[in-house]
């Protein structure tokens, strides 16, 4: 009968800690038996949001990539074009090889520049001559 009072005791006192609404059982075994552990919330699934955050984003990296692909095909019609010209430039030493032919051409131009010059002043001279001695000599 004394375990019985302690028994009756220990449930009272269990039952003024813990409000007994919120319990399954009142009795601390059964308590025990039926305490399953803490249930947990289940978090709420976004679905149409988290389908349409996807959908954006996929739409954005497609747009992003589109953009990217663009720039490449740009940037490979400048590297071709870019390409073609340096083919078809002249270099340096193409350069320096053409100069130093104009100028030998220029200086063989000159050289006979005054070679012809020198061959006029000559006939005037000639001519000159001529005229002084035509005009002492014959007279109409």
């Amino acid at each position: 009968m004394a375990s019985t009072l302690r028994l009756a005791s220990a449930l009272r006192s269990a039952s003024t800690r813990i409000p007994s609404h919120r319990l399954l059982s009142h009795s601390t075994v059964l308590r025990e038996e039926a305490n399953l552990g803490t249930v947990q919330a289940q978090k709420k699934p976004i679905g149409g949001k988290a389908s349409a955050a996807l959908q954006a984003s996929v739409e954005e990296l497609k747009l992003s990539t589109e953009k990217v692909s663009a720039h490449v095909r740009r940037i490979e019609a400048v590297e071709k074009d870019l390409k073609a010209l340096g083919e078809a430039s002249a270099s340096k030493d193409d350069i320096a090889r053409v100069r130093a032919e104009v100028k030998k051409l220029y200086d063989g131009l000159h050289v006979e520049f005054l070679d012809l010059r020198a061959h006029v002043w000559g006939i005037q001279q000639d001519l000159h001559k001529l005229s002084k001695k035509e005009a002492t000599e014959i007279r109409i």
